[in-house]
């Protein structure tokens, strides 16, 4: 072996030519053969100073002319029976070649080009022939050509592994949430559950004895996973032995809804539905309003207790009401905050005057708060009672609704569809949300609010998933809490103590005193509402706003505060201009009749959570927005170009 080792090394120092006739010697050789094969390379790199490959090439010709000479037909065979004796040999010389193979090593490039795998020569290659020399990548001993590693194929595993670990690889977001919701708890029987988040709206909390189930009253929480008043119920089932009810009340109409908003929601409760079903939990949709149809069922099918989640709004605080008076004395009724992250009569007793009051007050309960949830398991309790079919196509039907404000297109209604659209804005537009979010010709919203408005997707699960990117897009994940956290708590916890939160009356006192001081103010320019609707005013940016909320149920953030801005000025009082800027609102937007759209309302035109600006006609003391200061802000002409009527 020692003198085949040498005669390699003269070989590879000697000229092409006789390296050819060398070579054709090496072919009698088996053992040779097979030397050649396993160290061609590591000699070429230690030995050569140039012709690397030229080595490599005499490799590939020995092994072609070996196979037209039939002697390659058991080589397999072979290979394994000498597999021994090579290896010992290769760890002796690998000894010996160390010292000056790490000498070559830093400055010996890397062949960029993948092995040859087959057994054709190459000699003929017109390539090759012009080339002449080219350097070969070492190998680890025992590494033979058919297993050299592929780069795409590294790098398409490196990909692959690096979706699977990340926070949320493509298509891989509700699996990860699945695994989060297991690794929390089992169920929520074993989960440490925060009694702060509920309140108890009877006089008793013991669950009835024999009775035949507990009912979650759902209302605007429409999901079933991620959902701590879904949750609550299952325990109280789980605790008490008994199947679990999910009822929802149909209203054939609500404030100035349209099908836009109906059948985004109805859609959703299809969804929930369904999955109610896999779950062994009935779902039961009562036509009607909730004091008419609830108490009635609850007496008819001797429920032991109802479970319900919280709305700060007027409307359904009545709802409340009116159903806890309908209700048995004996039967306990307990509502569980799960729109916010720390239920809004834990974070604060009081109205709170701004942002600036409610921010600490939020951050410092988030520990105890900001939890992963367990999962909402099978239902081990089966009822008797049957949920009846649902004829959705007839429930659609019966509104009495306003059916010419179309459904939107971009916006799936539902859990999924609502996960899928987090997906997307984590992976595509979190990194750009900092800076790019109040420029409307840029897609860095989230756009989540349809599903956050209608209870399909949790605010509190999209924080948790956000919150797991602080590390790389810090900025972002910062001013996506400020305002999904902080600002959307303040919103209801303005609607929540305040009764006034749509009227004049329900502002500071100084904004209702300087807007009063200047309501009777000239006005340079006035529409009606009709004239608004249709987005026919002199403004073209105002107008190209008005159209988007028109055909996309949905205007950019930024822009709801110039677009109600300017109705204050364009409109007869300061209560005219509210009660337009709250119609026209609720009746396009698809997360209309919600606290963020009345706050939204009444900042832009009654100054709440704001302070006094430098007074000037018509807005008094209350911030001013122009149009000029929009034009320093973004391209307004492409964004008017996009939405315009022609």
């Amino acid at each position: 072996m020692i003198d085949a080792r040498a005669k390699l090394k003269g070989e590879c120092k000697s000229t092409a030519i006789e390296g050819q006739q060398r070579l054709r010697l090496a072919a009698q050789s088996r053992l040779l053969s097979i030397t050649c094969r396993s160290f061609c390379h590591r000699l070429c790199v230690i030995y050569c100073p140039q012709p690397s490959g030229c080595v490599s090439l005499q490799c590939a010709k020995q092994r072609n002319n070996m196979s037209k000479n039939g002697k390659q037909t058991d080589r397999n065979a072979e290979d394994s029976e000498h597999k021994k004796k090579i290896e010992e040999k290769s760890n002796k010389k690998e000894t010996a070649f160390s010292s000056s193979s790490n000498s070559l090593k830093t400055s010996t490039k890397k062949s960029t080009k993948k092995p040859n795998h087959n057994n054709s020569s190459r000699e003929d290659s017109p390539k090759l022939q012009a080339k002449g020399k080219r350097t070969v990548e070492e190998r680890p001993p025992g590494l033979t050509e058919g297993k050299l590693s592929n780069s795409r194929i590294n790098k398409k595993r490196k990909t692959e592994h690096q979706a699977e670990t990340s926070p949320s690889g493509e298509g891989n977001l509700l699996k990860s949430i699945n695994k989060s919701r297991l690794a929390t708890a089992k169920s929520v029987e074993e989960f440490n559950f925060n009694e702060k988040r509920i309140r108890l709206l009877s006089k008793t909390e013991s669950v009835r004895e024999n009775s035949w189930g507990i009912i979650y009253w759902m209302s605007r929480d429409q999901r079933i996973q991620d959902n701590w008043a879904f949750l609550y119920a299952q325990r109280l089932a789980l605790k008490h032995k008994l199947p679990l009810h999910v009822c929802f009340c149909l209203v054939p109409k609500f404030l100035d809804a349209t099908i836009r908003h109906f059948g985004f929601m109805l859609k959703g409760l299809q969804e929930i539905a369904e999955e109610c079903k896999q779950l062994n939990v009935s779902f039961h949709l009562l036509i009607g309003f909730a004091k008419d149809v609830l108490p009635e069922f609850v007496k008819g099918h001797n429920i032991g207790g109802i479970v319900t989640d919280f709305s700060p709004l007027r409307l359904p605080l009545e709802w409340i009401e009116d159903v806890r008076h309908n209700l048995p004395e004996n039967l306990p009724f307990i509502q569980v905050d799960a729109h916010n992250i720390v239920p809004c009569w834990v974070t604060s007793d009081k109205q709170e005057y701004s942002a600036r009051t409610i921010r600490k007050k939020i951050h410092d309960k988030l520990p105890q708060f900001l939890t992963d949830f367990p999962p909402v398991i099978q239902h081990p309790f089966s009822s008797s009672l049957k949920a009846q079919l649902i004829d959705w196509d007839a429930a659609a039907a019966n509104l009495e609704v306003d059916r010419t404000v179309k459904e939107v297109d971009w916006a799936k209604p539902g859990t999924a569809a609502g996960l899928i659209r987090m997906e997307a804005f984590i992976k595509e537009q979190l990194q750009h949300f900092s800076t790019d979010r109040n420029n409307p010709n840029k897609t860095a919203s989230s756009n989540m609010s349809p599903w956050f408005h209608f209870g399909q997707v949790s605010v509190q699960r999209t924080v948790l998933e956000i919150k797991k990117y602080r590390n790389k897009f810090k900025d972002s994940v910062d001013s996506y809490i400020e305002e999904a956290v902080v600002r959307r708590e303040l919103a209801d916890n303005f609607c929540f103590y305040n009764k006034q939160y749509d009227k004049i009356e329900g502002a500071s006192d100084w904004a209702q005193k300087t807007l009063k001081m200047h309501s009777k103010d000239q006005r340079q320019y006035l529409y009606t509402l009709k004239e608004l609707e249709d987005g026919r005013t002199h403004d073209s940016l105002w107008n190209a706003a008005q159209l988007q909320m028109i055909h996309e149920g949905k205007m950019h953030g930024f822009l709801r505060m110039y677009w109600a801005k300017k109705i204050l000025e364009w409109t007869t009082s300061p209560e005219e201009a509210l009660q337009f800027s709250i119609y026209l609102n609720d009746r396009y937007e698809l997360d209309g009749r919600d606290p963020n759209g009345y706050v939204g309302c009444m900042w832009s035109i009654c100054g709440i959570h704001d302070q006094g600006w430098k007074e000037r006609p018509v807005f008094g003391k209350i911030r001013y927005m122009n149009y000029n200061g929009c034009k320093r802000k973004f391209d307004i002409g492409q964004f008017e170009r996009k939405y315009s009527y022609n």
